[in-house]
């Protein structure tokens, strides 16, 4: 039998290939060194979602985490409009001039998300850690029309840095990172003419940016988690939002990013995490769903992103979370909106 049509979640495998990711990153990766707490998040978070947390040193991992975050030379460096988040990686904390001067700051928000995501997945108390730098630079990032800029200079803007700002400030339990109205209406204009989200105003509907806007919208309390409020007293038209992400199940049983895209393993969780947050996830094929995951299983563990190809960690993880999100037997229940395991379901 082809491992593909495997109607079992191979849950041992998929641990042994989070390990291996953990361990030994392949030179496959190389290129996306500098994005290493990126995929350190998939590896570990993924490992929590499949219960096996315990297979990492988690005091190695956080003081590992630690040692990216980016530091002012004083206070009032807080004013000089850089961010002082985290790193994505090594690299990028090298020297400017290569032998031993001052540092460029290659601060992001989505690094800076990652860290804290992985640093509360391991249990590490984020009251610990320097959140003033990171929220009165964040505030550098934040636009005129509300959006948010990655980095201090030179980059896009765009939904996926508003969610990140949103979750880092729902994770740090702090808000004066950010101008709440002003993100607020800057996700109300990407809202496109047929009910999902663009990454920017006047852009094509998107999985993974309706994602942003609606989790965003969740985390900052603009938004109910009962379909019934939501539909009756929401800022967003959510009607015709519930429309366009139900009509993303193909044929095939998986969830397309956008309109006639083949399914694609990844948005089963961001299509079908913004139905759950809306409450609406009871409206989907989930028997169909989870058919169409298990043919994107491989036989090496984890998941790819259309059936008959190799595993990649993105992925693998968002395969998990929408596994977890299925209810499959034996894995942690997610945070939805922060896109991590629900520590307080497993007693953290």
């Amino acid at each position: 039998m082809d491992f593909s049509e495997s109607s079992s979640f191979e849950k041992d495998r998929h641990i042994y290939f989070l390990e291996m990711m953990f361990d030994t990153i392949p030179s496959m990766y190389q290129e996306q060194e500098i994005n290493r707490l990126t995929l350190a998040y998939f590896a570990i978070s993924g490992l929590h979602i499949l219960s096996a947390l315990d297979r990492v040193d988690k005091d190695r991992v956080a003081n590992w985490v630690l040692s990216f975050q980016s530091h002012p030379g004083n206070i009032s460096d807080l004013d000089n409009g850089e961010f002082y988040g985290f790193h994505g990686s090594r690299t990028s904390q090298f020297p400017s001039d290569g032998i031993g001067g001052s540092h460029l700051n290659f601060s992001h928000l989505a690094s800076t998300y990652c860290a804290l995501a992985i640093l509360r997945v391991v249990g590490y108390k984020l009251s610990r850690i320097d959140s003033d730098s990171i929220l009165i630079s964040m505030k550098n990032l934040q636009q005129p029309d509300g959006c948010f800029m990655p980095i201090h200079t030179g980059a896009e803007k765009d939904l996926r840095f508003v969610y990140c700002a949103a979750a880092i400030c729902s994770m740090l339990n702090d808000w004066s990172g950010m101008d709440k109205g002003k993100a607020m209406a800057y996700i109300i204009q990407c809202q496109s003419y047929d009910g999902g989200f663009g990454l920017v105003p006047g852009s094509e509907s998107h999985g993974g940016a309706t994602y942003c806007a609606v989790a965003a919208l969740r985390l900052m309390g603009f938004i109910e988690d009962d379909l019934s409020k939501c539909t009756s007293s929401s800022i967003i038209d959510v009607p015709s939002l519930l429309e366009w992400c139900l009509q993303r199940q193909a044929i095939d049983g998986g969830f397309q990013g956008r309109t006639n895209k083949a399914s694609d393993t990844c948005y089963a969780f961001w299509v079908g995490g913004v139905l759950k947050i809306l409450g609406a996830h009871h409206f989907f094929d989930k028997g169909s769903l989870r058919e169409f995951l298990l043919t994107c299983q491989t036989k090496y563990g984890g998941f790819s992103k259309f059936p008959g190809q190799l595993p990649d960690l993105y992925h693998s993880y968002y395969a998990f979370s929408a596994f977890s999100l299925l209810e499959e037997p034996g894995l942690n229940p997610l945070c939805i909106e922060l896109g991590i395991p629900d520590l307080s379901a497993v007693g953290i």
